[in-house]
């Protein structure tokens, strides 16, 4: 259960009927405040978030069975039964915990059933009796009690049917008095029917047991004590078998507990539609986003950033202060405590607080002679000192006079937070807010109040100091006009000046704010308008990546379909090579290129630019057109395929003479017969490289079988010749051992 230190603040958040209605939720009563590390609930709460469960049995506690097991006390079949709950629940834990929540499965796993608990749990079915052939003496006894008890209905049934006892029953029903079956009859029964008496009612009637059925209650009775006489045998020997385990079903209670806190949070939260902050932050920033306090029926959803020490909240009369800080502080409590609450987890951040205090209530109490400024201080000097706080303080001005508390509080809050204190507060003290606003460790915020409609917005304005606008929040309740307007002239005129000044950055504020959100919806717009545009583009990219291994595998079969012309022999298959290769040429050059429609129009001396090079238009032909390029050729083009260009005109080009060298055409074969080995390798070597400027991929070289001398020649320089990329020994029909087919 909470200390009382949690129940008061439970009580100063308004959270007592929304923790009472999660605590509906255990399997047995307990407190919400988990023992243990935190981390180890939330690891298992996000694993366990999507698989389907059974809840765990209703139980109650366990604390005093189990001590009487200690003390070698025979408990009750009730009582077994619920200690083998306890083993059915989580031997039914280990078989749906799968792989797939690693963390939960090996907590399971340290949880080893003994084998003789598992069979005292098997003797039970579902409703706690005990199943039939396993104990055939107490499966006999309760057959003949179930006989015998037919037997007394039926002769109850075949007295009331007699028609002597009809005019003595005062009614037809069997009435059971001290659990005996009688009958209600009048006076003068004893001349047809006799038994005993058991009672007398009110209006003097007789309660009697029938002599027959006397005889079948002492039956039933001693049937009663036999099978009780037996239960009692049998809960003693399973109570030994439980003796022997006392510490692992006391490990195990505890750890039903465990699980009944992770079950009972996600029930509440798919309930509820609640959810979990599962992590903490190590930043001391909190951030709310749209979260919604549990008291407010319809509650409109805050979102906030305090990443301050100390937050500062004034503004109107009844426009959501006091409740802003009871979020702050409720939403920090029930994270601490992994209880689901209704926010946006994924966009939200709350600390670890050690502490929370929240001094929010009137302290006044005239027994203890306690004013309600003293039972201020007496709450404050308790946690001058109290390290990580979050501190929440409402109405801070109440007591005493406004010019001292100012510099008062001033001081105590400095203070607090010179210890790392948080600290959340709200104030109608202007004084207070101005020596505070220059602190950089202070953050502002406004209550926001709409002047035309004359009514709380219940939103915040961050960096503010708000208007209370007191006046107007007493026209809205009933106070006379008149009455009004005379308190402003008591105001004075100065002070409603500054009223007026707060009110009018409080509208810029606002009017900024809009524009922000404006701004940041144009900026958000645009920047879909980027990620489309590198959609696009990464599309692009993989269709022009696309078309050219497309046009690579078309040259590369071209290609090979040429090299089969060289090796052909016959002039015929040659040509035949040569046709196939310049249709499979061909038909990719004269595939329809994609049509794309430009909406730009050319005249005559425009600058355009086609595919790399650029020009002017001299002539323009219906869909066609001559340019002549930079270079100095004229060439004819589609208009389709320019680009306009700027009319500014290109820079002379500059004149370059290119001297061309005509090399004379090779060979695919070279002939090495007959020559001596240094002639030979620089033949081989003149060749190879006049192969590669020709653009051979494959050479035939002769160098005979001989000796072999020249054959090891001709192999350690190909093997050693960095263009080569490999080598073998021809076909039969093309010399064979005597000569090298290399690939360049």
């Amino acid at each position: 259960m909470p200390t009382q230190e949690y129940q008061t603040l439970i009580t100063r958040l308004d959270l007592s009927a929304f923790l009472e209605q999660f605590q509906a939720y255990f399997a047995r009563t307990k407190g919400f405040i988990f023992n243990g590390d935190r981390q180890f609930y939330a690891t298992i709460l996000q694993e366990l978030d999507d698989v389907p469960l059974s809840a765990p049995p209703k139980l109650a506690s366990l604390d005093t069975p189990l001590m009487h097991l200690k003390k070698s006390g025979i408990l009750g079949l009730d009582s077994i039964f619920a200690c083998m709950q306890l083993v059915r629940y989580f031997l039914y834990l280990k078989i749906r915990i799968l792989e797939s929540t690693p963390y939960t499965q090996k907590w399971l796993d340290k949880i080893v059933i003994p084998n003789a608990l598992s069979d005292i749990q098997e003797i039970f079915d579902d409703e706690g009796e005990l199943k039939e052939g396993i104990y055939p003496d107490i499966d006999n006894l309760k057959s003949h009690i179930k006989q015998n008890k037919m037997r007394i209905d039926e002769q109850m049934r075949q007295i009331l049917q007699k028609s002597a006892i009809a005019p003595y029953l005062v009614d037809h029903n069997v009435h059971y008095i001290n659990e005996h079956e009688c009958l209600l009859l009048k006076a003068g029964y004893n001349q047809v029917i006799s038994g005993m008496v058991l009672e007398r009612s009110h209006n003097g009637f007789f309660y009697l047991l029938p002599d027959s059925i006397i005889t079948l209650k002492e039956r039933q009775n001693t049937l009663k004590d036999s099978l009780q006489e037996s239960l009692y045998k049998l809960c003693a020997t399973l109570c030994a078998t439980l003796h022997k385990h006392i510490p692992f079903l006391t490990f195990l209670n505890h750890a039903f507990d465990t699980f009944d806190h992770i079950y009972a949070r996600l029930s509440f939260a798919k309930a509820y539609n609640l959810s979990f902050i599962y992590q903490l932050s190590k930043q001391k920033d909190i951030i709310l986003h749209e979260f919604s306090h549990p008291t407010l029926a319809n509650p409109k959803p805050i979102s906030l950033e305090f990443n301050a020490q100390t937050l500062m909240i004034t503004g109107v009369n009844a426009g959501g202060k006091t409740i802003l800080l009871k979020s702050l502080l409720s939403a920090c409590f029930l994270t601490k405590f992994l209880i689901p609450l209704k926010i946006n987890a994924h966009r939200s951040q709350i600390p670890y607080f050690k502490h929370i205090v929240a001094i929010l209530s009137d302290p006044q109490n005239s027994k203890n002679d306690i004013s309600t400024f003293a039972g201020r201080m007496l709450e404050f000097s308790q946690i001058l000192n109290t390290p990580t706080l979050l501190l929440g303080i409402d109405e801070i001005e109440l007591g005493t006079d406004a010019d001292e508390a100012a510099s008062l509080y001033k001081v105590l809050l400095e203070h607090i937070m010179a210890n790392g204190a948080h600290i959340v507060l709200t104030t109608h003290h202007k004084h207070l807010a101005a020596l505070m606003a220059h602190n950089p460790k202070v953050q502002l915020c406004a209550a926001m109040y709409d002047i035309q409609n004359q009514k709380p917005l219940f939103s915040f304005l961050k960096g503010s100091i708000g208007k209370s606008y007191a006046f107007e929040s007493a026209a809205r309740y009933g106070i006379p006009h008149t009455l009004i307007q005379r308190a402003k002239e008591v105001y004075g005129e100065d002070k409603e000046r500054l009223n007026e000044l707060i009110e009018r950055s409080s509208e810029l504020e606002i009017a900024l704010l809009d524009k922000r959100t404006e701004l940041d919806s144009l900026i958000k717009s645009y920047e879909n308008k980027i990620l489309s545009l590198k959609e696009q583009e990464e599309a692009q990219r993989e269709a022009f990546l696309k078309l050219q291994h497309h046009l690579e595998s078309t040259y590369q079969n071209a290609t090979q379909t040429l090299k089969s012309a060289l090796k052909a022999k016959e002039s015929k298959d040659i040509h035949k090579a040569f046709n196939k290769a310049h249709h499979i040429l061909q038909d990719k050059i004269t595939a329809e290129p994609p049509k794309l429609e430009y909406s730009q129009t050319f005249k005559v001396g425009d600058r355009v630019k086609y595919k790399s090079a650029r020009g002017k238009i001299i002539s323009i032909k219906g869909a066609m057109c001559f340019i002549e390029l930079d270079n100095g050729v004229k060439l004819k083009e589609k208009l389709v395929n320019l680009k306009p260009l700027g009319a500014t005109p290109p820079s002379p080009p500059p004149q370059t003479k290119i001297m061309l060298s005509h090399t004379k055409s090779v060979g695919v074969s070279c002939d090495l017969h007959g020559m001596r080995g240094d002639e030979a390798i620089d033949k081989l070597d003149e060749f190879l490289s006049s192969a590669l400027i020709a653009g051979y991929d494959e050479v035939l070289v002769y160098h005979g079988i001989g000796s072999g001398i020249l054959s090891k020649l001709v192999y350690d320089y190909l093997k050693s010749h960095p263009k080569v990329l490999s080598f073998s020994d021809a076909p039969a029909q093309m010399g064979g051992f005597g000569a090298k087919v290399i690939r360049l």
